[in-house]
């Protein structure tokens, strides 16, 4: 590997761009699935959940999966990225904080995550911590290359 290609892996920026991809990528898969299917089929997982009124599911079922859909697309942009970076975050948090007080109680629920049709389990829990990290990762990373400029010159990359 040349010495361009190592400054190009060493990069913060390098690095965000992967993440901002990735994060993007499963809030337009989260939100698109959840579209391609009624929305009666989300709303009966929301209600599982026992979280929210009865009169908060057809709006919630309606209106969640184009928060996703626009949020992913709004981080794959980069338009301002720590704040859309950040509410991302926020979601995954708030969607897994759900996840492990319904697991814990013992609840039998639909996860809902990408569609309809996935229990809520260890592996399900597992997959939306990781979710979180690079969610964290990536507004860490939006925050700190917005404080900092580049240092790197063409000069240090030959």
């Amino acid at each position: 590997m040349g010495p361009l290609n190592m400054g190009l892996l060493k990069s913060t920026r390098f690095w965000l761009l992967i993440g901002r991809i990735l994060l993007a990528a499963i809030f337009l898969a989260a939100g698109i699935a959840k579209l391609r299917e009624p929305w009666p089929n989300l709303a009966a997982s929301i209600y599982t959940f026992k979280l929210v009124p009865d009169t908060m599911l057809e709006p919630m079922a309606r209106i969640l999966p184009w928060i996703e859909v626009l949020l992913g697309a709004a981080v794959i942009s980069g338009i301002r990225l720590r704040w859309t970076s950040l509410a991302a975050t926020l979601m995954l948090a708030a969607f897994l904080s759900v996840l492990i007080r319904s697991w814990a109680v013992g609840l039998q629920v639909d996860c809902g995550c990408f569609g309809s049709g996935e229990p809520l389990g260890p592996k399900v829990i597992l997959r939306d911590s990781l979710m979180l990290v690079l969610g964290i990762a990536v507004t860490y990373g939006a925050f700190r290359t917005a404080r900092a400029p580049d240092k790197t010159t063409p000069d240090q990359l030959a």
